[in-house]
């Protein structure tokens, strides 16, 4: 039987392989969802609830062990391997806390002899993608909800981390839910390619836009519902006011921190010219403060690349930009050490638009930073892009940032140190970043369809 080979980045060493689904058993898994929808749906959110609080005394149960294959397998440092299962926790847990407020059926319109009652009900047999960078993170926003929602669930984690994808599933088989629920499946691209093209009728991929534009013709020859939270290249706008020292623990750990490998994290820096020195200066002198090696390591800030495909490709962005006359401030080489995928934090400048690093999403610790005068250029920069997902703004003038915030084509704008995540907020971008939203009531409304019933009185 063919298997996925799971390799540690951090040395290139084999930590372990995983059977690859055949075709026959996606399809049984994909009819043994189909089976149990109904009665899954049946249970009534209280009756799914009580099931899935097992599951999160179970990942908390298992916190150390999800953490250490999370590092050892995607090379994220060990600390942040840790607050990814709270984390994730979390939001698995606000998912079914909040349920039924958002799940309720609601009267929309009442008079004298009628009454109309809205109803949320489940779409049905859900495939879920995920990729590989924040592997129980990942799993949570793609699976949980859908399955608080009365939505049954056949998923696919990335070939990249099968023994997390492996680890995932062990974990929730003991925590007892019905038979058929929740089950998942291991290979590439072809296997995600059956899994979509069965017997299902939801879509919900995280990953690359490419992808995403595949999905979305699948799901439109089906004629089924799609979610699609795709890929970034999110600008950080730092104006003239800004005040560096407060903030560059954010403008720095959103491009850097887990070697820049963040669908939504900073990946253009737009820079006041006035401001340049300053930040350039300080970015600097960060990144030689910063601990990059063993993820296993609690002291480690910034470990390997998750692959060596991955590595190659970061490479040849950068070559891509240093042959049109970018200047490597700080970096610009891949880091020997001990046979692992690392990257030095790299910065760079005199940037042009036809720059990959400029046009592409980079995924990797590399920075490009350019130059502004105006505030209108600064917008105009920041939205110079196919894609919308996150954005960033730095500046203590509140007016203008309401103002430039308005402004920006992306989905989530962060304003200095104040971040955006929270399960409660809606996650999603525009343009080539996605369709769709996930958490808070945002997430329940797109993960269910509604039925409106008229009553005599």
């Amino acid at each position: 039987m063919a298997t996925l080979k799971s390799t540690n980045p951090s040395n290139g060493n084999l930590l372990g392989e995983v059977d690859i689904s055949s075709e026959k058993e996606i399809n049984e898994k994909i009819a043994k969802a189909r089976k149990a929808q109904e009665s899954w749906n049946k249970l009534g959110i209280s009756g799914r609830n009580e099931y899935l609080r097992k599951v999160v005394e179970n990942f908390l149960e298992h916190k150390e062990e999800l953490a250490q294959i999370s590092s050892k397998e995607m090379g994220m440092p060990i600390t942040m391997s840790r607050s990814d299962v709270d984390d994730s926790m979390h939001y698995f847990s606000w998912y079914i806390d909040n349920a039924k407020e958002y799940l309720s059926p609601e009267v929309v319109y009442e008079d004298d002899k009628t009454k109309h009652v809205a109803f949320r009900e489940p779409i049905g047999v859900s495939a879920n993608i995920t990729p590989w960078n924040f592997t129980t993170s990942n799993f949570v926003w793609s699976v949980a909800q859908s399955l608080v929602s009365g939505n049954v669930v056949v998923y696919k984690t990335s070939e990249e981390v099968p023994l997390s994808g492996r680890l995932i599933e062990e974990i929730i088989n003991l925590s007892g839910l019905p038979d058929g629920v929740f089950s998942e499946i291991y290979g590439d691209g072809e296997v995600g390619n059956i899994l979509v093209n069965g017997d299902i009728d939801l879509i919900c991929f995280t990953g690359s836009t490419s992808i995403g534009k595949y999905l979305y013709k699948v799901a439109a020859e089906k004629f089924i519902k799609i979610f699609l939270e795709l890929g970034g290249s999110a600008p950080g706008v730092i104006f003239e006011d800004a005040d560096i020292e407060r903030t560059i623990d954010s403008f720095f750990g959103n491009r850097f921190l887990y070697s820049g490998q963040v669908c939504d994290g900073l990946k253009r820096l737009i820079v006041h010219e006035n401001k340049f020195d300053e930040v350039l200066n300080k970015l600097v002198e960060k990144i030689g403060n910063t601990k990059v090696g063993d993820p296993l390591d609690d002291k480690t800030e910034i470990g390997p690349l998750v692959s060596e495909k991955q590595l190659i490709t970061l490479e040849e962005q950068v070559e891509d930009a240093v042959q049109k006359g970018a200047k490597v401030e700080v970096g610009g080489e891949k880091l020997n050490l001990n046979g692992g995928y690392f990257y030095k934090p790299t910065v760079l400048t005199n940037i042009n638009p036809n720059m990959r690093v400029w046009c592409e999403e980079v995924f990797g610790p590399v920075l490009p930073i350019v130059t502004f005068k105006t505030e209108k250029e600064a917008i105009d920069l920041a939205n110079d892009t196919k894609y919308g997902l996150g954005g960033y703004i730095f500046t203590e003038d509140r007016e203008k940032a309401e103002r430039v915030a308005a402004e920006l084509k992306t989905g989530m704008v962060q304003t200095n140190n104040a971040g955006y995540l929270q399960p409660s907020s809606p996650f999603g971008g525009f343009k080539e970043s996605g369709i769709g939203r996930e958490h808070g009531k945002f997430g329940f409304y797109d993960l269910t369809q509604v039925k409106v019933v008229a009553e005599e009185k």
